[in-house]
C-alpha cells in the first residue's frame, strides 16, 4: 500500500511541476488525476496535499530567480536594489485581493468547486478566453515590456484577476497572465510577474491548508510526511524544466495552443463525466 502511494505521489508531483507554470491549472489537474489515481490516504490529507505540493514548484522560481529577487545582493547597485524592493512591493499589492477572499471563501470553494465537473468547465471557459485574448492582441504592440514598466495599478489589476483562480480549473498563472496581457504587458513580462506572484500566494495558501489539516484533528505520520515531501521534491525538479521550456516557448509563440489544450481536455472530461453518471 505504501509503495503504491509512493508512485502515485511521484505522478502527482510530475503533474504539479508541469501544470503549475503552464496556464492549464495545476490544482485542476491534480483534482482530475485524483479521479483516476487515488492515494490511499484520508480526504483531508488529499485536499491539503494538492495545495502544499505546489510549494515544491514555487521553490523552483526562488532558485532560478534568486539573484533577480534578492534585494540584499552585494552584486547589485543601489538603484538595482531599489528596483528589486519595488518589484516585491508590487507583488505584495497584487496578493491583497486573493489573500483576503481566499481566506474568506476557502471552505466554500473546497465544498463546492474542488470537484470533477466544475474543473472541467473552467478548463473550457479559460481556454476560450486565451484564444480570444491572443486573437485580440495579435497585432498590438505591448505597452509594458519590462518589469520596471509594470505599475502598482497594473499589479493591483492583476491581483483581482488572480481572484478568479480561486476556482479550481481556472489556473493561477493563466488568470494572472491573461490579466497582465489585457492591460498591455508583453507575454514575457506577464509570465515573469505571474511567477513571482506565486511565491507569497502559495506559501500563504499552504500555511492555511496545513493549519486547517491540523485543526481538524489530523497529524502528520511518517507516511504522510514522506509522501508530501516526495511530491514537493518531484514538483521542484520538474518545475525547473517546465519554467525553462515556457520561457523559451514564449520567445516564438503565444498561448493559443494552451487554450486549445484546455478546451479539448475539458470536453473529453465532461464526456467522461456524462458516461459515468
Amino acid at each position: 500500500m505504501f509503495l503504491a502511494n509512493i508512485w502515485k505521489a511521484i505522478v502527482l508531483g510530475i503533474v504539479e511541476g508541469i501544470t503549475e507554470w503552464l496556464p492549464i491549472s495545476s490544482t485542476g489537474h491534480l483534482i482530475l488525476v485524483d479521479e483516476f489515481i487515488k492515494m490511499d490516504v484520508s480526504a483531508d490529507f488529499t485536499t491539503m496535499f494538492n495545495v502544499v505540493v505546489q510549494l515544491g514548484a514555487i521553490m523552483a522560481v526562488v532558485v532560478l530567480y534568486f539573484d533577480k529577487l534578492n534585494p540584499f545582493s552585494t552584486k547589485k547597485t543601489a538603484i538595482e536594489k531599489n528596483d528589486t524592493w519595488t518589484l516585491w512591493y508590487k507583488v505584495v499589492v497584487a496578493c491583497v485581493p486573493a489573500g483576503i477572499l481566499g481566506i474568506l471563501l476557502d471552505d466554500f470553494l473546497d465544498a463546492h468547486f474542488h470537484k470533477f465537473l466544475p474543473v472541467s468547465i473552467m478548463l473550457i471557459v479559460y481556454g476560450v478566453a486565451f484564444i480570444i485574448v491572443e486573437k485580440r492582441n495579435k497585432n498590438k504592440t505591448p505597452k509594458c515590456t519590462t518589469l520596471n514598466d509594470f505599475t502598482y495599478k497594473a499589479a493591483l489589476v492583476v491581483g483581482f484577476f488572480q481572484v478568479l483562480s480561486l476556482v479550481p480549473g481556472t489556473s493561477r498563472s493563466g488568470a494572472t497572465i491573461l490579466g497582465a496581457i489585457l492591460i498591455g504587458a508583453s507575454r514575457f513580462v506577464a509570465t515573469e510577474f505571474s511567477f513571482f506572484l506565486g511565491i507569497p500566494v502559495m506559501f500563504g495558501a499552504s500555511a492555511i491548508k496545513i493549519f486547517k489539516f491540523i485543526k481538524a484533528g489530523n497529524s502528520f505520520d511518517f507516511q504522510q510526511t514522506f509522501l508530501l515531501l516526495l511530491g514537493m521534491i518531484v514538483a521542484f525538479a520538474v518545475s525547473i524544466i517546465a519554467i525553462k521550456f515556457l520561457l523559451n516557448y514564449l520567445k516564438r509563440n503565444d498561448f493559443t495552443v494552451f487554450g486549445w489544450y484546455r478546451i479539448i481536455l475539458g470536453v473529453i472530461l465532461i464526456g467522461y463525466w456524462l458516461i459515468t453518471l
